[in-house]
Order: C-alpha cells, then sequence, then structure tokens
C-alpha cells in the first residue's frame, strides 16, 4: 500500500440510491471526526454498515495510473465530501476495480486502512478468544489427559 495520508476506515451509516441515477448511491459515513460526510459512489457492493476505504478532501489517489487529488465535489446532483477507494488504488490484491475496498468491523471509523487486503470472513483475535474452535478427538483426548494428570498433583 502506498502510504497515502487522507485515508481512512469509514463506516456506512446510510446507504441510498441517487434519484434516477442507476448506479448511484448516496452514503452518510463515520469517518471518525466530529460529522459524519456524505459520498456518492457507484460501488455495488457498499450497503449500510459496510467498513470503506475513505479518501477524504485533500487526499491524493491513484485513479487510472495519475495521481489526482480528492475535491468536494456534486456527483449525480448529490455532494460528495470524499471518495471511496477499490483494491487497485490502495494496491491491495485481490477484490474488483469498481468494488468499494472493505475492512471487517475489527476496524473503527477514522482508523488507518491496513497495508494488505484483510479478511473478511469474521476470523479476528478478538473472535478466536471468545469462541475457540471445537476440539478435534486428539486435542480432546490430550486436554483429558493433561485434566487427569493435574487432578493427581
Amino acid at each position: 500500500l502506498v502510504k497515502m495520508p487522507g485515508l481512512v476506515v469509514g463506516k456506512v451509516l446510510e446507504c441510498e440510491k441517487v434519484a434516477n441515477k442507476d448506479k448511484l448511491k448516496k452514503l452518510l459515513v463515520d469517518i471518525g471526526g466530529e460529522e459524519n460526510i456524505q459520498v456518492v459512489t457507484n460501488a455495488p457492493n457498499v450497503v449500510e454498515g459496510s467498513n470503506v476505504i475513505v479518501a477524504t478532501i485533500g487526499s491524493k489517489v491513484q485513479v487510472d495510473g495519475e495521481e489526482v487529488e480528492v475535491k468536494e465535489a456534486t456527483v449525480g446532483g448529490e455532494k460528495s465530501q470524499g471518495m471511496l477507494c477499490d483494491s487497485v488504488m490502495l494496491g491491495w490484491t485481490g477484490g474488483g476495480a469498481g468494488n468499494a475496498a472493505l475492512v471487517p468491523d475489527t476496524f473503527s471509523p477514522g482508523d488507518t486502512p491496513p497495508e494488505k487486503r484483510p479478511r473478511m470472513d469474521g476470523k479476528t483475535t478478538e473472535a478466536a478468544q471468545e469462541e475457540p474452535a471445537p476440539l478435534s478427538a486428539k486435542e480432546k483426548r490430550k486436554a483429558a489427559k493433561e485434566a487427569k494428570k493435574s487432578a493427581k498433583d
């Protein structure tokens, strides 16, 4: 990932279609600041609750190999105060161009985006601590053996 200042994790609070525009969605995004921002996107994979990577106003992103400064713009008649990044802009492997780069709920609004595309299957260090994976038969025997041993001591 090219370290790009101005890129932050954002949580999509609201997602609604832009009137009379087939592909555009108007999002209300929490980027960890005082106020939420409005971003207009055509990324098909964004829904309410998505954790996205937002290029904030004044940041620079790579679009088709050129560095572009993100400015407040009007897209489809709606104000857009930033831009969602796709995997290509972030230099991540995997994830299609045009699809918003998503991160799991272990990231909070305002966080710095990860350098590589994170796993989205919910396997996080926190979840692993809450619910241990089911033990295999071999692990169960080992645990039973250790329990017996410690009972003797």
